[in-house]
């Protein structure tokens, strides 16, 4: 199973071209990073694997039906999406209310859906909110009440625009321990962000978009230490690869092995 783009190119509806031509293939259990400056299209890719955007050319199949199939909740049940903004996703007034609102809405039954929040509070670690309204907490920990709204669903695909955007050390930590649960269930993290020494630590494969376009897509090793591709989407080497190449320790397939030489 597995989310493709065929050929995909989409047009908002005053004309301007957004995406151009892209072909990926997200498969079961990847943890992949798409990076590139603003204005690159990223947003506007993600946004067509859970049927936000409809491709203007081209096919998006996701587990082998065609989105252009299939209404927006019908692909966001497959395909969960977490806005880089929490507060153009969140609307109830407890935090409570707004982590079960999925499991409430398809009418699960009361122990799945007390078992499902358990799981996503403590993923995310907002237990100490539950019961306060979202709109009165810290913005780092509201983003994490967004996340928690979309891990209930348990979909097998999950997209975080730029995760890491306000968050401090032991955010990023909660990310990475919430990317790995994931991963060991054999489901799916596509992630926007523009923190390379996130991607670095924390990737295995890297998209590179630029100009509408998909221009590399490889191991960080294999990225990072090609500076045409870099000085193309506009994107810095993170320093852990920067060092790797002063000491000579070459290409590395993740950052991970080069933490272990050092």
């Amino acid at each position: 199973m597995s989310i493709e783009l065929k050929n995909v190119s989409f047009s908002y509806p005053n004309g301007t071209l957004a995406n151009e031509n892209l072909n990926l293939v997200i498969r079961d259990g990847e943890r992949v990073a798409i990076v590139g400056q603003n204005g690159a299209g990223k947003t506007t890719a993600v946004k067509l694997m859970n049927g936000l955007n409809r491709p203007t050319q081209g096919d998006v199949i996701v587990n082998g039906v065609n989105t252009k199939d299939r209404t927006t909740a019908q692909v966001s049940s497959i395909v969960g999406y977490v806005f880089q903004n929490p507060d153009d996703q969140i609307f109830k007034t407890t935090v409570k209310d707004e982590v079960e609102f999925w499991a409430r809405y398809n009418h699960l039954p009361e122990e799945e859906t007390e078992r499902r929040t358990r799981r996503a509070v403590e993923l995310c670690g907002i237990e100490r909110y539950f019961h306060n309204n979202p709109y009165e907490i810290p913005y780092s920990t509201k983003k994490f009440v967004s996340i928690a709204s979309v891990l209930i669903a348990q979909t097998p695909y999950l997209i975080l625009d730029e995760p890491t955007a306000g968050q401090d050390l032991a955010g990023v930590e909660c990310l990475v321990r919430i990317m790995d649960a994931l991963e060991q269930e054999g489901r799916s993290v596509v992630t926007i962000t523009h923190d390379m020494e996130f991607v670095a630590r924390n990737f295995r494969r890297v998209v590179v978009m630029a100009h509408r376009h998909i221009i590399a897509d490889g191991t960080p090793g294999e990225i990072f230490s090609n500076d045409d591709i870099l000085r193309e989407a506009r994107i810095k080497k993170p320093q852990i690869c920067e060092l790797s190449c002063r000491l000579g320790l070459g290409n590395i397939m993740r950052s991970s092995e080069l933490v272990t030489k050092l």
